[in-house]
């Protein structure tokens, strides 16, 4: 290695370097968290995660799954009492099972019998006959599935579930049904500065099922930020109480509900608590150490994809098709894979991933010891590596050569991911990775590219091609590394969007022309800033209607997901701009949305007298039509398929199933809702709603679904795709429509 005399340029780079150690020293010791690094922390967890899980099916808990099979065979769901009281009875007597836990919650009683009905007779027509009241005597007890329901969960290890949730504004709507005894007081932290999540509404079970439950857990759990379920709270707060999670919950009952018992380092039980660091299950003659958080959250040990556990479809327990001996002794967990229930997760090892197998998951990491887990000490370790890593770079890489910088920077890189990894898999601990990895790569960066920084040829070239399209935030991303921008033709895989100005023609004969135009600067500005947010290229203005596409000049793997939620942002900045429009005196605006996914061409076409950077393809084509059809279903979005199945983080509901001109091919089309993360309770009822109609429009249950279409306007008056929805199924039952029919609506016009 060649060492240099420091001169200015060493010192002004020595201090950019001590200046970004400061920066993670900041985020480390959580004075000033840097999103984006934690963010990276979650990508590289995940990596981690999907790199050393098993991969291998553990038999030892069983999923009583209700699938696409069992519901053909015994129905939609929910199924009647009995027949779930005569499944309880199936695995406990016949199969021997040891713990059976519901990740599902009973808050409505059944009254698929006709008890309440015959009931009402007896009150009010058949009054004054003997004899019915005798007949209905005998048969209440055979007909009140609910108490044969209870009575087959009594003296037995099952649990229930129920869910929690809580309102952005903290208001309280609902508590239905009954919620077990809280698994600890608010006196069992004795004021201790614990962050728990707290809820403030409750769906729990029915009183009966819950009192002759063993016990019952939540099954409620806030993705992250990037909407996957990294983590699940082993207790929650609700009413100053606390109450443990489902999966916990099955342990305790497998275990003969052992005490919970929080645990603390012996040096935090005075004034420098940092932490609640593990719940202890105590029994006489037993002992288990759960890890958690501060939260009191655990993370999910996932084992691999779905289909790390073995899978039973639950019909086939109650036709007896199942050998006993496959379920003896196990832990069973009833739930369902079938799309339309609702139950399904994003995580860090598939978009798609059941709810009821991520409980599987923390039991076996429960049972069997292999809880990840980021004890209170991480930070300081993570704030002392920081330290010498920093130091060490910004000292030494200014004053070597390139070749010697490469080196002690790669031996440095390499020495930080062994500890990590070795941490990971030996003792199970989490230790953070990206502040320090972007730190050796920013100092090294930094230093390498410091000659290249002062250039400025590069970014005026990029500005003087690109400026007109994309945001200054891209032309800065393109200037760093200009070869990878071209202006010649390409196919790629790119998003397009298309916005239009609804009733514009009226508009334009209502408003005089300075006031029209600037109108539709305040719009398409508006509507610009948001597409540059979100790393769109604007193609051209037409008229009223904007173009816009994800994907070039710059790579972006995320193109569609970048895309929806822009378009979900230009309708909320159409409303910030209301109040403004209406204090000028001008009408309120709104547009209509179309967004195509899919491979098109990209770059300078024209003419030799003029060209334009643009896209072309059959994916743009669809984007204009989905536009168009938008007014067909008075909706202010539509998106294709491509885009919906590549955008897992926002939620959508499928609107139909068309074949536009043009395309010979019928696609389905959807209708962003928004974000996971933040759809309501009501968004989502009203999306099962909605899928149960369609449910029945697709099956050709024409009555089934004109009346739940009618349903819903109801609800919903001002819909106008439930409306459509009622119409056709009014119509197919007097005009069916052919034998193969495959649900395809046919658009002719544009």
């Amino acid at each position: 290695m060649r060492f240099t005399l420091p001169n200015r340029h060493y010192l002004f780079r020595i201090g950019l370097g001590l200046v970004l150690l400061g920066i993670f020293l900041g985020h480390a010791s959580n004075i000033a968290p840097l999103p984006l690094v934690h963010r990276l922390d979650a990508i590289l967890y995940d990596y981690r995660l999907r790199l050393t899980m098993p991969n291998t099916v553990d038999d030892r808990i069983v999923i009583l799954d209700i699938d696409e099979k069992s519901l053909a065979e015994e129905g939609h769901w929910p199924w009647r009492r009995d027949r779930l009281a005569s499944m309880v009875t199936k695995l406990f007597n016949t199969h021997g099972i040891a713990v059976l836990g519901f990740d599902m919650v009973f808050a409505e009683p059944d009254e698929s019998s006709g008890l309440k009905v015959l009931t009402n007779i007896g009150k009010q027509q058949l009054k004054t006959v003997p004899q019915y009241h005798a007949v209905l005597s005998t048969l209440r007890s055979s007909l009140d599935f609910d108490r044969l329901f209870a009575d087959s969960l009594k003296g037995r290890q099952v649990v229930l579930g129920y869910y929690m949730s809580m309102r952005d504004d903290g208001s309280k709507i609902y508590a239905s049904g009954a919620l077990p005894s809280p698994s600890l007081s608010a006196e069992s932290f004795a004021g201790k500065p614990i962050k728990f999540i707290t809820y403030n509404n409750s769906g729990a079970n029915l009183p009966e099922l819950q009192t002759a439950a063993a016990g019952a857990g939540h099954f409620s759990a806030e993705p992250d930020s990037d909407g996957l379920l990294r983590q699940v709270p082993m207790l929650v707060e609700y009413d100053g109480a606390y109450y443990e999670a489902l999966s916990l919950a099955v342990v305790r009952a497998l275990l003969g509900f052992p005490s919970i018992v929080p645990g603390y380092e012996p040096s935090q039980t005075s004034s420098s608590f940092t932490g609640l660091e593990w719940l202890e299950l105590k029994g006489e003659a037993l002992s288990l150490r759960i890890p958690v958080d501060n939260s009191a959250s655990v993370l999910v040990p996932y084992r691999g994809t779905q289909g790390s556990f073995t899978y039973v479809s639950a019909s086939d327990v109650l036709r007896d098709r199942i050998n006993p001996k496959k379920l003896q002794g196990r832990i069973v967990l009833l739930g369902t894979t079938a799309p339309g229930l609702m139950d399904l997760r994003s995580t860090p090892v598939g978009t798609v991933y059941p709810g009821v197998e991520i409980h599987a998951n923390l039991i076996a990491g429960m049972l069997y010891k292999t809880l990840k887990h980021k004890p209170g000490y991480v930070l300081a370790i993570d704030v002392v590596l920081l330290l010498i890593i920093g130091l060490i770079l910004a000292l030494l890489v200014p004053m070597l050569s390139p070749f010697a910088s490469t080196l002690i920077t790669l031996g440095i890189a390499s020495l930080t991911i062994t500890a990590n990894v070795m941490a990971w898999q030996l003792s199970h601990i989490v230790l953070p990775l990206a502040a320090s990895l972007l730190l050796i790569s920013g100092v090294y960066v930094l230093n390498m590219s410091y000659g290249f920084f002062i250039e400025s040829h590069a970014k005026r070239r990029i500005t003087q091609l690109f400026g007109r399209y994309v945001s200054p935030q891209l032309v800065d991303e393109m200037s760093r590394n200009p070869k990878t921008v071209s202006m010649t033709g390409d196919s790629r895989e790119m998003t397009v969007l298309f916005a239009d100005l609804l009733n514009f023609t009226a508009l334009a004969e209502r408003m005089e022309p300075n006031m029209l135009s600037a109108l539709m600067n305040k719009f398409l500005t508006a509507l610009t800033e948001v597409i540059y947010k979100h790393r769109g290229t604007v193609d051209k203005y037409i008229g009223d209607c904007i173009m816009a596409f994800w994907g070039a000049p710059v790579h972006d793997v995320e193109h569609s997901r970048n895309a929806v939620l822009a378009g979900l942002e230009m309708q909320q900045a159409l409303q910030a701009l209301a109040p403004d429009f209406k204090k000028r005196g001008w009408p309120e605006i709104k547009i209509s949305i179309g967004i195509s996914t899919g491979r098109m061409s990209v770059g300078n076409m024209g003419s030799n007298i003029r060209v334009a950077y643009t896209v072309m393809g059959d994916a743009v084509n669809l984007a204009a039509r989905l536009e168009s059809l938008t007014r067909h279903y008075g909706l202010g979005m539509l998106v294709s398929e491509a885009t919906q199945q590549s955008t897992p983080e926002v939620v959508f509901r499928e609107v139909d199933r068309v074949r536009v001109k043009g395309r010979n091919e019928p696609c389905s089309i959807y209708e962003p809702i928004g974000r996971a993360s933040h759809i309501s309770v009501a968004d989502n009822q009203e999306l099962q709603l909605y899928q149960r109609a369609l449910t029945c429009y697709r099956d050709q249950h024409w009555g089934q679904a004109e009346q739940r279409f009618r349903d819903l306007h109801t609800l919903f008056p001002h819909s106008r795709l439930y409306e459509m929805y009622r119409e056709r199924s009014r119509v197919f039952q007097t005009r069916p429509p052919s034998p193969d029919w495959d649900g395809v609506y046919v658009f002719e016009k544009k």
